[in-house]
């Protein structure tokens, strides 16, 4: 390994202020990367006996995930001789599309080529913090200004191997991913809190709408217990369905104002649209249809089909997106949760097809229950937009607990040259 050292890192924990500076040296100097392999075909290794061994996808791990527990698939001994096989301790990462990113295996499995493992780690190195040290925007910066590929870029052993890793004694090294893991523990829990709060929104939705073939709700407002049953509306009667359109993109002078262009990339689990990553002037605007503030948004093509949000400020859409404009009789909050609540019924309105659309036409049929009565709707939408608005304080959060770790991340590494 090489003694070449390093700056040491603008935060440091006391006990260890006076240890001296960092060392560094390129990861295949203190570990063994190897590719994984991937059997083929796959179809005639897949077994389901228990005896079998695991086999690793990326689809299998959660993005969000730090651990590698479990695999959807397992595959025949005989396996072994087209694959590689990895155990707890080890570390992964992806090396294309979403490249670069590590996990730390928690069981022993065979992982196809798309996975590339980081294995034998020389004692210098505790795991844990090898993982976060990958992690880290330096490292993250190294994989994509390295990445290899014309059209989908990639990671391959030898650039991984290159890594520069900076560390210090393992007593500091063990302090710092103690720290990090901490926080990636608040982290979790908050996140689980955010998925309790959707769960209940979700559960609570389906009590304040009728349910199918239904036309009054399992929970009422006592003050309306004795109204009139909800009735069944279409979308076009609920309100104005207008399908987006996409201004001309070679003219520069329709593009980067201050009105919001929504696509279905712009609409997330957020009730509110508030920003695009394009914006139209008022000339691109007025080659658009106009959305007006509070609209309800609703993809009606592609993978993302059924996304809802309303738009925050005035807006104009693309194709991809059907707006509807509620009339008076119905409020926007309101009609936004119904379509909320139906959008996946809606979504299987497409049909089984390799693009899903559900045309203008289609989408203004769909069916939605509503009250007459304008004050049941307020209550239904105030009861579920302050459940909104924890779940957003929540979110916010969250954010806040990722953003903090990303600061004391780049505090805790120190920012030095590689080895070459």
């Amino acid at each position: 390994m090489s003694d070449k050292q390093v700056l040491v890192p603008r935060l440091r924990f006391p006990e260890f202020r006076e240890a001296g500076v960092w060392k560094t040296c390129n990861l295949g100097d203190i570990s063994s990367v190897v590719r994984g392999g991937s059997p083929r075909p796959i179809d005639g290794f897949i077994t389901k006996e228990s005896s079998g061994l695991n086999w690793l996808k990326i689809g299998d791990v959660d993005k969000e995930a730090k651990y590698v527990t479990r695999t959807q698939e397992r595959v025949i001994a005989e396996a072994l001789g087209k694959t590689r096989e990895v155990y707890p301790g080890d570390l992964i990462l992806s090396n294309s599309m979403s490249f670069g990113r590590p996990y730390l295996m928690k069981i022993k499995t065979c992982i196809h080529d798309g996975w590339i493992a980081i294995r034998e780690i020389h004692n210098s190195l505790e795991g844990e913090y090898l993982y976060y040290f990958i992690f880290s925007s330096a490292s993250q910066a190294y994989f994509l200004d390295n990445a290899a590929g014309s059209g989908v870029l990639n990671l391959n052993a030898d650039i991984i191997k290159s890594l520069p890793i900076s560390y210090p004694a393992r007593d500091e090294q063990q302090k710092i991913a103690d720290c990090l893991s901490s926080l990636d523990n608040l982290i979790a829990a908050q996140a689980e809190k955010i998925d309790a709060l959707k769960s209940h929104k979700r559960g609570l939705m389906q009590q304040l709408f009728p349910r199918e073939g239904e036309t009054v709700p399992r929970l009422r407002f006592p003050e309306f217990r004795d109204a009139a049953e909800w009735e069944e509306r279409s979308i076009s009667e609920i309100g104005e369905v207008v399908t987006g359109s996409t201004p001309s993109t070679t003219d520069k002078s329709l593009y980067g104002g201050k009105v919001m262009f929504v696509s279905p990339a712009d609409i997330s689990d957020q009730c509110f649209v508030t920003k695009t990553a394009k914006t139209l002037t008022d000339k691109g605007l007025s080659k658009a249809r106009v959305i007006p503030t509070r609209s309800i948004l609703f993809v009606c093509i592609g993978s993302t089909i059924g996304k809802v949000a309303q738009n925050k400020y005035e807006c104009a859409t693309n194709q991809q997106i059907n707006s509807v404009i509620p009339f008076n009789k119905f409020l926007n909050n309101f009609v936004y949760y119904a379509l909320e609540l139906a959008s996946e019924r809606i979504a299987e309105m497409a049909g089984k097809q390799a693009v899903p659309i559900i045309n203008k036409s289609l989408f203004s049929t769909a069916p939605l229950e509503v009250p007459d009565d304008k004050g049941e709707q307020q209550a239904v939408s105030d009861c579920l937009s302050s459940l909104d608005a924890l779940i957003a304080a929540h979110t916010e959060k969250l954010q806040a607990l990722k953003a903090h770790k990303q600061g004391l991340m780049q505090q805790l590494f120190p920012i030095g040259e590689g080895v070459a």
